[in-house]
């Protein structure tokens, strides 16, 4: 278990709760959001076998990436237990994921799903519903005030969340980039969920014109919680 896990299984890294487009959320130092109104959790960017899609490309990764993945995602489903989880796109790493998932993986996977209303949000990796998984795969989805899609929608979108961008921060001097929450109080970026994936800048040219800069914030993932951070106070790279 690595120290994020271990620290979040014994509840020392505190969430923060905020307003989305007047929708009461809680951002996770798992990196999920919690809608606690409608009982809902969303996760962005899984990345599910990812190492397998490496290997069948003649790159190889250590072949352990989708199952790290799923234990973190059970603790935050211990956390919350949610009635509904939405998967905001690239929940798998390529079109054959889900059908070549491996059966201990696939069966750790609809143990997660058991239950619960689960909604697969298409992504540019997985466009297609996940051969043999279950679950509903849409385009977006609407829940409560706020509206979830993968990739975000230029220009201003108030109450849209989306993934894709994998958004990271660093601040000016403290050196390491952190997974963040990228938010104006109006809409949000979430930071991507699967141990193996890379992040970008949130100063970065691809995320311009997406939120109004005097409030944004990036609510940085910390060793002990989450912690907002002005843009201006954060350096590229």
């Amino acid at each position: 278990m690595n120290a994020l896990a271990r620290r979040l299984r014994q509840g020392e890294c505190e969430a923060l709760d905020m307003a989305l487009a007047g929708e009461r959320i809680t951002c996770d130092p798992a990196g999920v959001l919690y809608l606690p109104a409608e009982d809902c959790l969303v996760v962005s960017d899984l990345h599910l076998e990812k190492g397998a899609a490496f290997a069948r490309r003649g790159m190889f990764l250590p072949p352990y990436d989708t199952a790290a993945t799923l234990a973190l995602l059970a603790l935050a489903l211990d956390r919350y237990t949610p009635a509904r989880v939405v998967c905001l796109g690239d929940s798998f790493h390529d079109r054959k994921g889900a059908a070549l998932m491996p059966a201990s993986e696939r069966g750790s996977l609809l143990a997660l799903m058991r239950g619960r209303d689960w909604i697969w949000i298409a992504g540019n990796h997985d466009p297609e519903p996940p051969q043999g998984i279950g679950g509903e795969t849409l385009g977006e989805v609407t829940v409560g005030a706020l509206s979830f899609r993968h990739e975000p929608s230029p220009g201003a979108r108030r109450g849209e969340v989306s993934g894709h961008l994998h958004p990271v921060a660093r601040l000016a001097g403290r050196g390491s980039r952190r997974a963040c929450f990228a938010t104006d109080g109006s809409r949000m970026i979430l930071p991507s969920f699967g141990v193996t994936t890379g992040g970008l800048n949130v100063l970065d040219r691809a995320f311009h014109g997406l939120f109004n800069i005097e409030t944004a914030l990036a609510c940085m993932i910390g060793h002990s919680g989450i912690y907002p951070v002005r843009f201006g106070a954060l350096v590229a790279g």
